[in-house]
Order: C-alpha cells, then sequence, then structure tokens
C-alpha cells in the first residue's frame, strides 16, 4: 500500500484536491508517522521480546488550524492508510465523554484514583489514538486532562490530534486555568505542532453558492440538499445508496441512530430528531460530534405541535452552541416557521438563530468554538 505522501498527491493530480503547501507539508510529516509505526514490531512478538524493553512509541502530531482547512481530511487519509492493528480514531467529544463514563464505573468499585486503570484500558485497547476536532469548553475535562495524557503517552500511545485552535488557546479564558496550563506544556513537549492556516476554507468552498436553507421543502430542495452532501463528504454519488450510518453515544449511556453519518456531517428528519422523545443530551451530543448537520423536512410549525417545536428549538440552541452549520428543507423561511398562535412570539429567538447561522460570519467559525 502507497503511503499517505503518495495517496495524496494523487488526489492532487486527479483535480480532487486543490495544490496546498501546507497540507502537502501535513501529509509528508504524517506519511512518515505512518512509516514509524507500521516500523514498529507486533506486541508478543519474538522481536518484541528479544528488546530489553519495549520500543518507544512514535512522536505524534497536533495539526491545528482554522475551518475548512482539509485538518479532518488529512486525518482520515492518515488513519485509513496506517496498518496498525490496534487503533481508534474518535471526535474529541465523544472520547472524552468515553473516558468520564469509564471514571464513573472505576469509581464504583475502587476507592483510589481512577486514572491510572482507565489509562491501562485505553492503552490496551489502542496504540495510536486519532482525535478530531479538539477543544475543551468544560472544567471537567481540564482538570484531568494532563493527567490523562501522561499516563497514555507514558503507555507508549500515539496521539495524532487536529484542532482549530494553537495550544496556547485551548481552554482559553476558561475557569481554574492553571489546572489545564501543563496539558498544554505536555503537548508542545511530546507532540510536533503544525499549522495548518492556508487561505482558503474548503468545507465552505465545496458548498459554493448553495443555499443553506431550501424552502419550500419539494423535490428541488431534496436534490439540492443532497448535492451539497455529496460535495461536502466526496462521497460518490453512484453510491447513494450505501452511505453510512453510525450510532452515537448520549450522555447515560445510550446510543443515538444517524441515519446518514459522514466526514463529520450527519443527515436527519426532522420527524427523527424532533417528533420523537428527545432531549437535551440528544441535541448536544449531535453538535459536539458533527461539524454541519442536514435536516430534511422541516414543517410549518404552531400550537398544534407544540411539543416538536420546543425539542427543535432546544436542538437549534446545541447547534448555534457549537458552531455547527446547518443546511435545511423547511416549508417556510425562519421568520415564518412558527407564524401566529401561542408560541409564536417565544420562537422568534430562535428564527433569529436560523437566519444568523446562514451569515458569513456564523459560517467562519469554528466547530465547538
Amino acid at each position: 500500500m502507497t503511503d499517505l505522501a503518495h495517496r495524496y498527491q494523487e488526489l492532487v493530480t486527479a483535480g480532487e484536491l486543490r495544490p496546498d503547501p501546507d497540507q502537502k507539508r501535513a501529509a509528508e510529516r504524517l506519511a512518515i508517522l505512518q512509516a514509524e509505526l507500521e516500523a514498529q514490531p507486533a506486541r508478543g512478538s519474538t522481536l518484541w521480546k528479544l528488546l530489553r524493553k519495549p520500543p518507544e512509541a512514535p512522536r505524534g502530531l497536533y495539526l491545528w488550524g482554522g475551518v475548512g482547512r482539509g485538518k479532518s481530511m488529512l486525518m482520515d487519509l492518515f488513519f485509513d492508510r496506517a496498518q496498525v492493528k490496534r487503533k481508534r480514531r474518535a471526535h474529541f467529544h465523544e472520547f472524552m465523554l468515553d473516558v468520564h463514563e469509564r471514571l464513573r464505573e472505576v469509581r464504583k468499585s475502587e476507592s483510589g484514583d481512577p486514572i491510572p486503570p482507565v489509562v491501562a484500558a485505553l492503552a490496551e485497547e489502542a496504540r495510536l489514538l486519532c482525535f478530531d476536532e479538539m477543544v475543551v469548553n468544560n472544567m471537567a475535562d481540564a482538570a484531568i486532562m494532563s493527567r490523562l495524557f501522561t499516563g497514555l503517552l507514558e503507555q507508549r500511545v500515539t496521539i495524532v490530534t487536529t484542532s482549530n485552535r494553537a495550544p496556547d488557546d485551548l481552554y482559553k479564558d476558561g475557569l481554574n486555568r492553571q489546572l489545564f496550563l501543563p496539558f498544554i506544556e505536555l503537548i508542545k513537549q511530546k507532540l510536533d505542532v503544525m499549522s495548518l492556516n492556508g487561505p482558503v476554507d474548503y468545507r465552505r468552498d465545496r458548498l459554493g453558492n448553495a443555499k443553506l436553507w431550501q424552502a419550500p421543502n419539494d423535490a428541488s430542495a431534496t436534490a439540492a440538499l443532497s448535492e451539497s452532501f455529496f460535495r461536502l463528504t466526496d462521497y460518490p454519488v453512484e453510491d447513494r445508496a450505501r452511505v453510512p450510518s453510525e450510532d452515537i453515544l448520549v450522555p447515560g449511556g445510550r446510543s443515538l441512530h444517524v441515519p446518514k453519518s459522514l466526514k463529520g456531517v450527519a443527515v436527519f428528519s426532522f420527524k427523527r430528531l424532533c417528533a420523537e422523545a428527545r432531549g437535551a443530551s440528544d441535541y448536544l451530543a449531535i453538535a459536539r460530534h458533527y461539524h454541519t448537520v442536514i435536516i430534511v423536512g422541516i414543517p410549518v410549525l404552531g400550537p398544534e405541535n407544540r411539543n416538536e417545536a420546543a425539542r427543535f428549538v432546544t436542538l437549534i440552541d446545541a447547534l448555534y452552541e457549537y458552531k455547527v452549520k446547518l443546511l435545511a428543507g423547511a416549508e417556510a423561511q425562519p421568520d415564518a416557521l412558527y407564524p401566529t398562535g401561542d408560541g409564536s412570539f417565544e420562537f422568534e429567538r430562535t428564527a433569529s438563530r436560523l437566519m444568523e447561522m446562514q451569515s458569513d460570519e456564523y459560517l467562519a467559525k469554528g466547530h465547538g468554538e
């Protein structure tokens, strides 16, 4: 199998990617890491046993840059091509939810420090951990990350992560940030830090002049949203019947089925999201996991479907908080979505947010900022 750098150049030559010096430099660095990982002897092999001590893990990478610069694309290429048996790729929020759940379970059965057994379990499961969109916005994560990642690195786990922020800007102005500063120093000492800050927002560029809010919700709207999905994900249109689905973790141990899920883009129907019994935790899980959400079949709302409207308000609040890009097919424009009746006045704030979410200023913000 050719390495990542060769595959990246093939995509550029084929016109699927634009020439980009920063992307090329990052691809070359990831190709070196791929080779280093694949050259390591398998754990338990004869060569492993002959070594006086286990080999050092290859040095990982912290890849940061603005929205749509190709960080996730490079991460996907690297993860898919790295021939490593024990590897895991996760959205960073999803990973931290898993960590906190593991810590809770350890505390139930043990009275000591819960972090070492969690670190040991994670290191047993994967020697390569890839995180997409590292962003820290709560004290619960900030307080444990230094010890957690120190432990993983000591267990010879190689870490590769992307972020919209430089390390020094992580958890900026956060509560008790001094507890987080050792993690920033750990990143700078133990990982190579590379910026990916070219002038083009490729994600926004792929949308072209597409309308984000399609109304009315007719066949034309469906076709336009479908085209946007395939442009955002590079998925072959001829394979539309085989678009993958996914089950994402919701706090509390539940899972949420996502009918179409690919490269950080999710597709839902309004009925699945808002006509079924859902709560804020479901919507926050979606907002944390996906940088773009497409919703189809949004009806005109009113007092007769008050429950659905209330869930839709909570959903939009979550997407807005995490700066998720929203594409939608609806029966009316945002300011006419809840036109009259009890509850229409309260819906005005949501309508205003829906309008703002179509603005260039909103679209330029990074996921999770």
